[in-house]
């Protein structure tokens, strides 16, 4: 695995507001995605965009997974 610094602002406006966001790492970066794909999508229509995400990407099998 790769450790991924992130220096951005972002900023996000709607109808009934914005939010400024200043992520420093990856997790932060995807809270904030999952976050704002939800206020626009909804939670059902934002798990079903996210799975397809997940789709693209093979299952990793760690030995924990395996039982060793």
């Amino acid at each position: 695995m790769t450790s991924v610094s992130i220096d951005a602002d972002i900023k996000a406006k709607w109808a009934d507001g914005h939010s400024s966001y200043s992520p420093g790492s990856t997790e932060e970066l995807a809270l904030i995605g999952i976050d704002l794909l939800v206020k626009e999508l909804g939670t059902e229509a934002a798990q079903q965009f996210i799975k397809q995400i997940f789709e693209r990407y093979p299952v990793e099998q760690t030995e924990h997974a395996l039982g060793g």
